[in-house]
């Protein structure tokens, strides 16, 4: 089955495609929403990304079992056919379309499933490699796709834009279900279907009692905690409040993201390792969560659009932070936990993907940062709305500054990291540990991109 022998080109594909037709929809939805819920439209929008952040978390680690014991191709059709179904719902009904949103977060862990499949089709050595092409396919994808979609929304309405979409999706299905070829060997899937997978291969809080074992992987997580709650807040809830709060058109929002997109890039790929050698792994991290508390805070504080601007670039700065701390995880662990503490930091990101959301549009809701109309899209880059900013001159984005702190709190935590502690009190867990997560170490989010994440998922 499937056209040739199965390559890292092929998960390639399907994740840009995936992500491809989403990031048309950048522009439409936020109109849908704002339509949809014209009341609370912040908290609405963070309680929507909130349940499917939840149901990813939970749902992650079963079907990371299931394809280790069915193979990887029914569940990456799985995956993006339940991601994707609610795509032409956007047009025929809003409250059906973001109900589907909810529920799809139970299929929406494409990224495991893709990753698992490149760990099958990729000797060690070649991994690194090969999820970084997987990461880069899945960037150019979200920095070509908004600007594409506005372009259309503009000249031709929504309308013509999810049809697109549609389109799109059903290509990566058809893609999936003809050229993707199966990668897990038959040799190591059971005989029948009905194999047991034990409740430990699907409980999500497995890797998450082991924290407590070592007290530098412990110090490790709750800065990833810290960290990445406000960062999974703000990707729920930003291009929303720079199109209704701060009056970005469409064409501002998708050429936002191309421009901090491209500049995360070079800064993951060209200032990351010159910083890691010169600087020190731990000095690294410190250094980047010092980027995100500037961006949040200028984020917080900002009310025109040149301050939005100019705090993306710090943003892309700040998207050095994890990649250093995946590093840092590694080096602070034995050679024989290395895939066990790494799952438990995507544990930790995934549970952050529930709870961000939710508590960006809880504070929102709670500093009565209301919309009282769509702004025009024509006033691309000026302030459309003034009462809201009127009304809260001194802090336009109160999550913003609330997540400040939370990273100040992750900053102070981090400095108490040592360099370069192994993790040798774990050791003499090594057998029984991987034994009961070598089937958890799939968790992960749309967000979850970074190639160390599942470096040992075989």
């Amino acid at each position: 089955q499937g056209v040739s022998r199965p390559s890292v080109y092929h998960a390639a594909v399907v994740i840009f495609l995936e992500f491809f037709a989403w990031g048309l929809l950048t522009t439409p939805m936020l109109t849908v929403l704002h339509e949809t819920f014209s009341h609370h439209t912040f908290l609405m929008n963070g309680l929507i990304q909130g349940v499917k952040g939840f149901l990813s978390f939970f749902s992650a680690p079963l079907i990371g079992a299931l394809s280790d014991a069915w193979g990887r191709k029914s569940f990456l059709l799985l995956t993006v056919f339940f991601t994707c179904a609610p795509i032409p719902l956007m047009r025929i009904s809003p409250w059906w379309y973001f109900a589907m949103i909810s529920v799809s977060g139970i299929f929406s862990v494409t990224f495991s499933v893709i990753f698992a499949y490149v760990a099958d089709v990729t000797q060690e050595h070649e991994r690194i490699t090969a999820y970084g092409l997987v990461s880069a396919t899945f960037a150019a994808s979200l920095v070509t796709s908004p600007a594409i979609g506005a372009y259309l929304s503009a000249s031709y309405g929504d309308n013509l834009v999810v049809l697109v979409a549609t389109l799109v999706a059903v290509v990566d299905i058809c893609f999936i279900l003809i050229a993707v070829p199966e990668s897990l060997p038959e040799k190591m899937r059971p005989a029948s279907w009905g194999a047991s997978i034990s409740w430990e291969q699907a409980d999500p809080f497995a890797s998450l009692k082991r924290v407590r074992k070592d007290s530098t992987v412990l110090l490790i997580c709750i800065t990833v905690f810290l960290s990445y709650l406000p960062e999974a807040g703000q990707y729920s809830s930003f291009f929303l409040y720079l199109r209704q709060i701060i009056g970005f058109g469409s064409a501002s929002i998708a050429a936002f993201i191309a421009v901090v997109g491209i500049l995360s890039i070079v800064a993951q790929t060209v200032f990351l390792g010159i910083l890691m050698r010169s600087i020190g792994n731990k000095n690294t991290v410190l250094l980047g969560l010092g980027f995100q508390i500037l961006q949040l805070a200028w984020y917080g504080f900002g009310s025109q659009s040149w301050m939005m601007w100019a705090a993306g670039a710090v943003a892309a700065m700040s998207s050095i932070t994890f990649p250093a701390i995946s590093a840092l995880v590694s080096r602070n662990a034995e050679s024989d936990q290395q895939g066990v503490v790494q799952g438990i930091i995507t544990g930790i990101r995934g549970l952050c993907n529930g709870l961000g959301p939710a508590l960006y549009g809880f504070i929102f809701f709670l500093f009565h940062v209301e919309l009282n109309e769509l702004p025009p899209d024509q006033t691309s880059g000026k302030k459309a709305m003034q009462d809201p900013i009127d009304e809260v001159t001194i802090i336009p984005g109160p999550p913003f500054l609330v997540g400040a702190c939370i990273v100040l709190l992750a900053f102070l935590v981090t400095l108490f990291i040592p360099e370069h502690s192994k993790a040798s009190s774990t050791r003499k867990h090594s057998n029984s540990i991987s034994s009961t997560l070598s089937n958890n170490l799939y968790r992960s989010s749309e967000e979850d991109i970074e190639p160390l994440l599942q470096d040992s998922s075989v």
